[in-house]
This record gives C-alpha cells, structure tokens and sequence, in this order.
C-alpha cells in the first residue's frame, strides 16, 4: 500500500463520535451514560392515520417516543438503562422494543408500528456524552487543526440538537475562516516572502475565534442534554414526581430557548 503525504492550509475534524482528530487535540472518548437507544422507522403502504403529533411513553427505565413524519412513514426510538453497551442484534432489538411496551400501557396501534418495522431498519446506538469540563479546559483548536460536530460536542439525543449544533458550527466555522483567508496581506510582509507564514497565522486566529464561539454554546447543550435526559429516564419516586408534575412547565421553555439560537449569517459575494 502506498501513502501520500498532503499539506493542506487547514483540517477540521468532523469524524464523528470516535474522531481521530479529537484525540489529536487531547480530548478524551466520549463517556457512556448507562443509557441505549433503539431507533427505527416504518413506511406502510396506506396512510397510517395518525395526527401530526409526537407521542411519548415512560415506563420502568425506559422512554419511548414515535413521531410521524409524513403520511406513511413513522419513526420511534426506546431508550433504557443498560449496564453495557446492547448487542447489535435487529431480531433481539425488536424483541425487547416489544417487551418493553407490553408492559406498560401503549395502545396496540403504536405497537403495530414496531411490529411492522423491517429489520434493516432498526438500529441500536449506547449513548454517549463529552464531559462538559472536558470543553470547559480543553483544545477545540490547536494550529491549523479544529474539530465540529460530534466530533467536538457528542451529545444526548434528548434535546434534538445534535444535528442542528454541527449545522451552526459550519456557519460559524466557514464565517470565521472566510475572514482569515480573505483578508489581505499585510504591509510589513507583503513581498518579502511572508505570504505563506502570515497566511497560516490569519487561519490559527480565525480557529480560535471559532473555538471562543463555540465553546459555550457546546457546552450549554451537552449539559441540557443530560440533564433533559437523567430527569425523563429516571425511576426514583423523586425524579418521576418532578418529570410528571414539574418538569414540563420547565422544559418547555428550555428546549425552545436551546433551540431558538442565531449563530449569524454568511456573507456572500
């Protein structure tokens, strides 16, 4: 196998869960929360006549939830305490999936949509978090190199904002280095053969503007995550008392200050 050696004036890691890049940088793996989810989805053939609405359910360590998403298809996800991560087994998943609402009170029609989920499309994934002091202290840029996405703010699924925070850090991230990379050369190095050094300078300083950006923001959301997540999911007498009676007069106003963010424009010209 032959390698190339490639210089490249920046590298952002948007690798995902398990970046490379992020360990470059000095983070640690995300931590597993003691939680899985299964998530799936279904498309029948006719209408399925449900209204527009999410559907939520609790039972003894697990939550579960199923949203339409246009006329025929419906995706659902359970998620439950686990001990380790579950084996990625479709058949065992929807078995459990089942089990889980059949003892509790889920109507029929809403089991018929896990029993109708074709195997290969249902999928497990452990839930995994990045500690928030972890971002607190640590390098979300270093020279060159920066991380976005999951790669630098693996989160719960519980707020929804996972995909939504790696959209902002693209604008963001394009904003910050447009401003580097047009901006011009200065007076004391242009022509004395500077450009290049002057260059990575302007892209190191755009980074970390980025990275002041976007660290408290990441930050914010990891932790509302959690949060959101140990409250719904917990079985205490305590903590069930506060999700049922307390907690959705609070949340509702949470989830939609996290989600109404405005993380700038980008100019185009």
């Amino acid at each position: 196998m032959e390698y190339q050696l490639c210089k490249w004036k920046v590298l952002v890691g948007c690798d995902g869960v398990n970046s490379v890049v992020a360990k470059w940088l000095g983070f640690k793996a995300p931590t597993f929360t003691g939680r899985a989810s299964i998530r799936g989805c279904v498309n029948f053939k006719s209408n399925h006549g449900f209204e527009p609405k999410f559907f939520q359910f609790f039972g003894k360590a697990f939550r579960s939830g199923f949203l339409p998403y246009d006329d025929n298809g419906v995706y659902w996800f359970l998620t439950s305490n686990e001990d380790k991560e579950r084996e990625d087994d479709p058949i065992k998943m929807k078995q459990f999936v089942l089990s889980k609402l059949g003892n509790e009170y889920v109507p029929d029609e809403i089991k018929a949509i896990v029993e109708n989920t074709e195997l290969d499309s249902i999928i497990s994934s452990p839930l995994r978090y990045r500690h928030p002091w972890e971002l607190l202290w640590g390098n979300i840029n270093k020279d060159n190199v920066c991380v976005a996405g999951d790669a630098l703010h693996p989160m719960t699924p519980d707020i929804g904002q996972g995909g939504c925070a790696a959209l902002e850090d693209g604008v963001v991230l394009a904003r910050c280095l447009a401003g580097a990379l047009l901006k011009e050369q200065s007076e004391e190095t242009r022509g004395n053969g500077d450009r290049e050094r002057e260059g990575y300078k302007r892209i190191e300083m755009g980074l970390k503007k980025y990275a002041k950006e976007r660290r408290w923001r990441s930050i914010e959301l990891i932790s509302t995550a959690y949060f959101v997540g140990f409250l719904q999911q917990g079985n205490g007498q305590v903590t069930s008392f506060l999700r049922d009676n307390i907690v959705p007069v609070f949340l509702a106003g949470l989830l939609l200050k996290r989600s109404d963010f405005d993380c700038g424009k980008l100019s185009i010209s």
